[in-house]
């Protein structure tokens, strides 16, 4: 279980208590890459602009040991593995397509700046 980041007064409410283990912008990104098949390490890289490498091992380990996701081996030289949602992370997919929902409707992308042209 990841180290807890919520005050000891919150553990007794959900919220808190997933936002513990999901409550970063890395993590919810990555679980959404999942979703959409992303499975490898470097596919999860190049998908998740501006992340470190150090920074996406550590989230990739915090997300095994919450047990939403798991590693499986593909190849044992060098050693490699896919990241696979496991039916706890599934169970997270609803909540990533509201928050793309809410997005949608209350965070609109910004329009692009239009170039003056002389």
């Amino acid at each position: 279980m990841p180290e807890s980041r919520t005050y000891e007064t919150q553990q007794d409410c959900p919220v808190a208590r997933t936002l513990d283990v999901v409550g970063d912008r890395w993590t919810i990104l990555i679980l959404r890459d999942l979703s959409w098949g992303r499975r490898r390490y470097s596919t999860l890289l190049e998908s998740l602009k501006g992340i470190s490498t150090n920074l996406l091992s550590d989230r990739l380990k915090k997300l095994e040991d919450a047990e939403m996701i798991v590693a499986v081996p593909y190849s044992a030289h060098p050693p490699r593995s896919e990241y696979k949602l496991t039916a706890k992370g599934k169970a997270f997919v609803p909540i990533l397509a509201a928050i793309r929902d809410y997005g949608e409707e209350w965070e609109p992308q910004a329009e692009p700046v239009a170039t003056q042209t002389h």
